[in-house]
């Protein structure tokens, strides 16, 4: 997890992962209830933003002071500037502004098993009782069955790898599957393997 590589690759005016909220986020964070989310490794904040523009006092947690500058200009940009926040820190040690909130979100954070385990346990440990996280990645399933995120199974996550990080947690998984998607490629668009977590931490 290096900040100075996302740095260079958030320095341009464009927004690298564009600013259109993600489909899975909107699916299964619109009929949820609440005040206040953290977007955990929320880079420039398309997904911060769409929460604000609901609603939600949001939070958005990178460890990329560029990408966090482009999102609180983003979110000036959609008039939400009061209640976007940020603090520049890492998934794996961060400590939030405002803790515990209503949801967590953590989008398409493809690192080693081991630390992204530690970033979900963490997250969860920051929401309230009954409260949910939502998680999406590239699925470990594309190395076989599709063309989406990185060629490396140890940064793509799997039903049963995120089912085995869960155990002894504080969480109850509502929704674990891999869904169909896609991703623009030089040969046009091509199928790719969604995982999306939904989970309510325990009473």
């Amino acid at each position: 997890m290096d900040s100075g590589y996302w740095d260079e690759k958030y320095s341009t005016e464009e927004f690298v992962y564009t600013k259109l909220e993600n489909r899975f986020v909107v699916e299964f964070c619109s009929t949820l209830h609440g005040i206040t989310a953290i977007d955990l490794a929320g880079g420039e904040g398309r997904n911060s933003v769409y929460l604000a523009k609901r609603g939600w006092q949001v939070e958005n947690i990178d460890f990329s002071q560029v990408a966090l500058d482009k999102y609180m200009q983003f979110a000036k940009e959609e008039n939400v500037q009061e209640k976007c926040s940020f603090s520049c820190a890492s998934a794996l040690d961060f400590v939030p502004k405002v803790s515990p909130v209503d949801l967590g979100v953590i989008a398409y954070l493809q690192i080693n098993q081991k630390d992204l385990k530690q970033a979900i346990i963490r997250l969860a440990s920051n929401i309230k009782p009954g409260g949910h996280l939502f998680g999406v990645w590239h699925s470990r399933d594309n190395l076989t069955g599709g063309f989406g995120g990185p060629r490396d199974p140890e940064v793509l996550p799997d039903v049963s790898t995120i089912t085995e990080a869960l155990l002894g947690s504080n969480l109850e998984i509502k929704v674990l599957e891999n869904r169909d998607g896609q991703i623009q490629t030089r040969e046009g668009l091509k199928p790719s393997v969604t995982l999306v977590l939904l989970a309510q931490v325990k009473l």
